[in-house]
């Protein structure tokens, strides 16, 4: 990390970047426990949050102690203001918000305990989608929503009061085995950019992702995935043929879905002109809007701006009560944090370019987490078709908060030197 001018050891360096963020996280809570007249046992769910951050920051200077010091301060400032914010948005659902922070770290160590060669992962790459797939498929026959409206897309398996989004978890899965299949496949691909015996099976197994997710109309997702897709495809190779291809085959997706799809024709609609529906379809949207707008500068004040009125704010349109109550600053603050987190995923991967699958990983890792930020802010700006993805460590949903947490674990367990060639 010497090119940052750092000179303290990586555990110093992360230990004063975790007091920062409690900090700030400490006197946000504590800023709207008292806008609210809340009692101090209010406050539980930030001891829960540091004693987590402080119990993985002791776990991993014993497993990682070379381990990239700037990831863990990151997501865990962003899980905090997600605590904070839930709290403020939707009350109901603050304890289970501190609930899936405290999952989703235990799930982070543990796979920053896989052996350092992750053979585990690149050998079975079949397997381990193709357990993606069984789950995503389960949806299809055996989906529910939390909410209970049938007419929504059922995208969740439910086992009791518990739900999962099993496409959620598929981001991941399909990141490792694009990663596993590249590195095997690199040279053919390169000599041979637009070969099907070299591009099929990843075709093929990458088209069947995209089907089953337009299946149950759950199109934030497959745009996702199929940008990850070109992400990898060209980080691979270095064939800008296949952005330029996938961008077009994106807009003809586009249009077809327009066609297809009420819920696309919804989307583009209301993001093209939503004045005309204010009051009806494009409600959400415009509501978001004066959000950001009556945010200014700095903001209102935790807990003192009307966030509420926009329907899901708590998950979908988190990003518009950050801009109303945190202002432009931290607006920006949010999006810097998400530049910040995949600036380092690229500098992982371009510290293990002799381990290609390594490299692979973390640069998957971090477009993922990248444009999934960069999809949500965008929608509740009106600059780009809102998807419907939640803003990673932030927004409710255990599912998300999950699966991104995995993902910040193999980015950690890559992240230390000590990783072997495989």
């Amino acid at each position: 990390m010497s090119d940052l001018g750092l000179s303290l050891p990586q555990s110093h360096r992360e230990r004063a970047l975790l007091s920062t963020a409690g900090v700030f996280v400490v006197l946000n809570r504590l800023a709207l426990a008292l806008a609210r007249g809340e009692p101090w046992t209010a406050m539980w769910g930030i001891v829960v949050w540091a004693a987590v951050v402080t119990a993985a920051h002791l776990v991993l200077n014993r497993s990682l102690p070379h381990r990239d010091p700037f990831v863990l301060p990151v997501v865990a400032l962003l899980g905090g203001w997600g605590i904070t914010l839930v709290a403020r948005l939707a009350p109901a659902f603050a304890d289970r918000q501190v609930i899936w922070f405290a999952v989703g770290m235990a799930a982070c160590l543990t796979v920053s305990l896989l052996p350092a060669n992750l053979r585990v992962l690149w050998r079975y790459r079949y397997t381990w989608l193709m357990i993606g797939l069984v789950l995503l498929g389960a949806t299809i026959l055996f989906g529910v929503n939390p909410t209970g409206n049938v007419f929504a897309p059922q995208l969740w398996l439910g086992f009791g009061d518990v739900f999962f989004q099993p496409s959620e978890l598929l981001k991941l899965l399909l990141v490792i085995f694009l990663a596993s299949y590249l590195t095997d496949h690199r040279a053919p691909i390169r000599e041979r950019p637009f070969s099907m015996a070299a591009l099929g099976p990843l075709l093929l197994m990458w088209g069947l992702c995209v089907v089953l997710l337009v299946w149950q109309r759950d199109l934030g997702a497959a745009s996702l995935f199929f940008m990850v897709f070109l992400a990898m495809l060209y980080a691979s190779t270095g064939h800008s043929a296949y952005v330029l291809l996938g961008i077009g085959l994106l807009l003809a997706a586009g249009v077809v879905g327009y066609q297809l799809f009420d819920v696309v024709q919804l989307r583009i609609d209301t993001w093209w002109n939503p004045w005309p529906e204010a009051d009806n379809r494009a409600f959400q949207i415009v509501q978001s809007l004066l959000a950001v707008a009556s945010g200014g500068v700095f903001g209102s004040g935790v807990g003192l701006g009307s966030p509420t009125f926009i329907p899901v704010v708590h998950s979908d349109f988190v990003f518009a009560a950050v801009a109303e109550e945190w202002g432009l600053i931290g607006s920006v603050g949010i999006v810097a944090l998400f530049a910040f987190l995949v600036m380092r995923a690229l500098h992982i991967a371009t510290e293990n370019e002799p381990r290609p699958f390594h490299a692979l990983t973390a640069s998957g890792i971090g477009v993922t987490l990248g444009i999934q930020a960069l999809l949500i802010m965008g929608g509740v700006l009106k600059i780009v078709p809102l998807t419907g993805v939640t803003l990673p460590f932030v927004s409710y949903g255990g599912s998300s908060m999950l699966s991104s947490f995995l993902m910040v674990g193999l980015l950690l367990r890559i992240s230390d030197p000590g990783t072997e060639l495989l």
